[in-house]
């Protein structure tokens, strides 16, 4: 795991935390300088207002709960379909020239390997990017050895129906796992979601001024249950950094690659 990224989620979700039980200590304050200039009206409305903000705070929690988990989901996915891909182009390569075969087979067991390494490697850029360098090269190998090799004399046109989309697909789940390794909520969702979150604790906190003393559950817990949730999804949105992994759905690659011959 990368652990600057885990001290960077627990150190914003602290400060999640830290504001808002400052917003609840806040929003007492006010509720009590209210309650003493005027006893009977200081609660007027307060009802429907907790009741709007909670439910804009709730559908922000279900939208970028909901939305990171099916990210998620969604790049373990692809790992499996990058496999299965690799799987298939690697057969399909039996089509090609008896002579061409064992140079491709050995060119795509180098490739497969470094699209592993490419994610494996992670955090560490450098050499993640020096893998994926490495696979765009081999990549590149592997189509002018296919064409070259389904324009032989006296080819038909059959294997290069079917190896060349198969590599085609090959080239194309790179970019669909680049593009989702980078897909996460807009910067404009975070902030209304932490604004929210410290709107609901004021809110809350003015509510509080009508007990004789504050419950430290209500101050406390309201505040690191919404901390809780926020690491959560960070993490679930980093699964190559945090403390949740896709790591272990690298497997079907890894084993695509001791299945070849």
């Amino acid at each position: 795991m990368a652990v600057e990224f885990v001290a960077y989620a627990l150190m914003l979700s602290f400060g999640l935390f830290a504001g808002m039980v400052g917003c609840v200590l806040l929003g007492r304050a006010l509720g009590l300088r209210r309650m003493a200039a005027d006893p009977d009206g200081a609660f007027a409305g307060l009802g429907a207002i907790d009741a709007a903000i909670y439910a804009l705070l709730g559908l922000l929690i279900a939208f970028t709960f909901s939305g990171a988990a099916s990210r998620f989901d969604h790049r373990r996915a692809l790992i499996v379909e990058e496999a299965n891909i690799i799987g298939t182009a690697y057969l399909r390569l039996d089509l090609l020239p008896q002579a061409e075969q064992g140079p491709m087979r050995a060119l795509m067991r180098d490739y497969a390997q470094s699209r592993l390494e490419t994610y494996r490697l992670l955090p560490d850029l450098a050499a993640s990017d020096a893998a994926a360098e490495r696979a765009l090269a081999l990549q590149r190998q592997l189509w002018d050895g296919a064409v070259a090799g389904v324009q032989a004399p006296g080819q038909s046109t059959v294997p290069g129906m079917l190896i060349l989309p198969a590599l085609n697909d090959l080239i194309d789940i790179v970019t669909t796992r680049d593009m989702a390794t980078q897909f996460h909520p807009p910067k404009a969702v975070w902030g209304m979601l932490f604004g929210m979150c410290l709107a609901a604790a004021l809110v809350a906190g003015y509510g509080m001024a009508q007990a004789r003393k504050p419950s430290l559950v209500h101050v406390v817990g309201f505040p690191l249950v919404m901390a809780f949730v926020v690491n959560l999804v960070l993490h679930m949105e980093h699964p190559r950094l945090g403390l949740i992994r896709v790591d272990t759905f690298d497997r079907a690659i890894a084993d695509t690659i001791a299945g070849m011959d």
